[in-house]
């Protein structure tokens, strides 16, 4: 497997024509290979692909000072993406070629605080494909200890657009 890179600039990017012709699962194997480029935002939040199979979808992160609120504990904000881009992504495993997906709606549960330099595992699973829509849900779990951060249900509208 090739080490994965970062999008950079727009050109970096895959164009609609590219996406267009891929399943979303061949996308996210893609990404998984490092011949796609991962999503800029995952460098910032210091989260990467770890693991793509038909309907499941692993991120793997590290919440760091800088994903900090001012008091000190992780933001919401941090484990709403990585709860996002798993569940988001284990829906786009089932879109077909020729169309294109994008979250409609998702919720999150904080169940505890995740110490600072905890590595995590952001699980997707999906729980229904359709033709116009995907549900998926979604755990943070502690690589380490197991333990339970957070959950979250998604929403996905599946449009084709060839």
């Amino acid at each position: 497997m090739s080490e994965m890179f970062t999008a950079k600039s727009p050109n970096d990017i895959p164009s609609q024509e590219q996406l267009l012709s891929m399943s979303g699962l061949e996308f996210m194997q893609g990404i998984m290979a490092g011949t796609i480029p991962r999503p800029p935002i995952s460098d910032g939040l210091n989260y990467t692909l770890h693991s793509v199979e038909d309907g499941s979808v692993v991120f793997r992160g590290i919440p760091e000072f800088e994903h900090c609120n001012p008091m000190g504990s992780v933001h919401g904000g941090w484990y709403g993406t990585l709860l996002d881009s798993c569940m988001a992504c284990a829906v786009m495993t089932k879109v077909p070629r020729g169309s294109v997906y994008t979250t409609l709606e998702y919720k999150i549960n904080i169940n505890r605080p995740i110490p600072l330099g905890t590595e995590i595992e952001a699980i997707g699973k999906i729980q229904h494909a359709g033709r116009s829509t995907g549900i998926a849900n979604g755990e943070i779990r502690g690589v380490e200890d197991g333990r339970l951060y957070a959950t979250g249900s998604t929403t996905c509208i599946i449009m084709k657009l060839k």
